[in-house]
């Protein structure tokens, strides 16, 4: 068995090339002068030489290809080419680009791989000469096809991305809380308070000398309340105001129109945030609120990511370096992070807080996963978890037992069948009918048993066993 390099596997857009080293430096491979030898191609060619190509059929049996490599995959085509063309595996050893590819064409073929350095400046060299080492392809051809691989390689990865249409929900909450910190910026520049009204009101009155009682009707229309309207008169009147150039006027006039456009293009944004979020997560808005449930999203990277986290991931999102200062200091931990946001939490008094955000963050959980892998949307399962989260602020106040969440689940599946909307996604399926039984938020919330009990119980089931000796001494 030799250590040294014998084949090299060049993936191009074009086809799958298996090159054979007839030569190859590994001692000296990072002197200047071994490595500028790989851009010669008269001596490049004496170290390696092309054993055998294969070219894809078509554009589509590419980009399938490129997918697998691109995920380290060893397809069937492949590990075939690769068991036609070289020798016993035990005498070969193939040169690879990536390390994943390697372990996966080792698993399908049974052909050893390398991806040493040695392997990566050879392949480096092949890639700057392929076009004359392969007699198959002519001038321009591999470049094209590069091209033609690349535009349909994006294409598939946004479309997929297009489906889930998170990233964009990512993109809206960003730009939404961007506009929030730079409008309250903005308001208190045109005043010392806030908001989209008083950017209005200085847009239309302009300087306040012009303001009498046929302005009222004017000033209505954006306070929607005469009283007001006739307040603003009047403060007009005896105002000690300074007054206000033409310059500085259209300087004011210009920058609250700026304001309104954007308050006016924030309301836009909001909506469209709510219409995203109906489709691609209608559970989680439906829970947890459409503003909070997309900082989830946004947060975890995608509606994906964060159906993979853990509830008490989900419950801690937002407050990581809270924890990690906790853990440092050997402190208490965060009881809650993003979801803070959520109205439940500012319901629950101080004693439940800690809890309601535990049982939230696991409905929260459970929500996205639902929105994730159901290929049908619908809000139906989120209000059902909402209600679940209702009933549980009222279990801590009143002690009215909560309704279970198998049981609540049941109703939505039920309903959802009545109106003739089936998934058949396998999620819908372990919602339905868990296999295994375990510990839940429902059973680790549920009172109990207090210490007396418990001693009590103790001390009756010794009384028993004393009887139990006293009779069988007696017989």
């Amino acid at each position: 068995m030799s250590d040294a390099i014998t084949h090299v596997l060049y993936e191009s857009a074009s086809g799958y090339g298996l090159f054979e080293v007839k030569q190859a430096e590994k001692i000296g491979a990072k002197l200047s002068e071994v490595q500028n030898s790989v851009r010669d191609l008269a001596k490049f060619s004496k170290a390696i030489t092309l054993k055998s190509f294969v070219p894809f059929k078509n554009a589509a049996d590419a980009l399938e290809n490129i997918n697998d490599v691109s995920e380290g995959v060893c397809s069937e085509g492949l590990a075939t080419f690769l068991q036609l063309n070289l020798p016993a595996e035990e005498k070969s050893l193939l040169g690879v680009s990536d390390k994943n590819l390697a372990g996966s064409i080792k698993a399908a073929s049974g052909v050893r791989c390398t991806t040493e350095e040695l392997a990566q400046e050879l392949i480096r060299g092949i890639r700057m000469h392929a076009e004359k080492m392969i007699s198959q392809l002519k001038d321009g051809d591999l470049s094209k096809a590069q091209l033609g691989l690349g535009h349909a390689y994006s294409r598939a990865k946004v479309k997929f991305n297009v489906n889930r249409s998170d990233n964009m929900i990512i993109q809206a909450i960003s730009l939404l809380d961007q506009l929030d910190k730079d409008l309250n910026g903005f308001a208190m520049r045109v005043r010392e308070c806030d908001h989209y009204k008083y950017a209005r009101l200085a847009k239309a009155i302009k300087n306040k000398g012009t303001l009498g009682d046929d302005s009222i009707d004017m000033l209505t229309e954006i306070t929607e309340d005469d009283a007001v309207s006739r307040q603003i008169v009047d403060a007009a009147r005896a105002s000690m105001g300074t007054d206000i150039s033409e310059i500085d006027l259209l300087n004011i006039e210009t920058f609250a129109s700026r304001v309104v456009s954007l308050q006016e293009y924030r309301k836009k944004l909001y909506d469209y945030l709510l219409s995203k979020m109906s489709v691609v997560a209608p559970n989680l808005a439906a829970l947890i609120g459409d503003v909070v449930g997309a900082r989830l999203i946004a947060h975890a990277g995608s509606l994906t990511n964060l159906s993979k986290y853990p509830a008490s991931t989900v419950q801690i999102l937002g407050a990581e370096k809270a924890l990690f200062r906790a853990l440092k200091t050997r402190g208490n931990t965060p009881k809650y992070g993003l979801i803070y946001n959520s109205t439940f939490i500012g319901r629950a008094g101080a004693k439940n807080k800690g809890r309601i955000s535990r049982f939230l963050a696991n409905k929260a959980s459970i929500a996205s996963r639902i929105d994730c892998f159901s290929e049908m949307p619908t809000g139906a399962f989120g209000e059902a978890l909402r209600s679940q989260v209702e009933d549980r602020l009222n279990f801590y106040e009143t002690g009215t037992q909560p309704t279970k969440n198998s049981e609540a689940m049941e109703k939505v599946l039920k309903a959802l069948a009545d109106a003739g909307i089936n998934d058949d996604n396998d999620e819908m399926d372990v919602v339905k009918s868990p296999t295994k039984k375990r510990a839940t938020t429902d059973d680790a919330e549920t009172p109990k048993k207090s210490k007396k009990d418990k001693k009590d119980k103790k001390e009756k089931k010794d009384k028993s066993d004393k009887k139990d000796k006293k009779d069988k001494k007696k017989k």
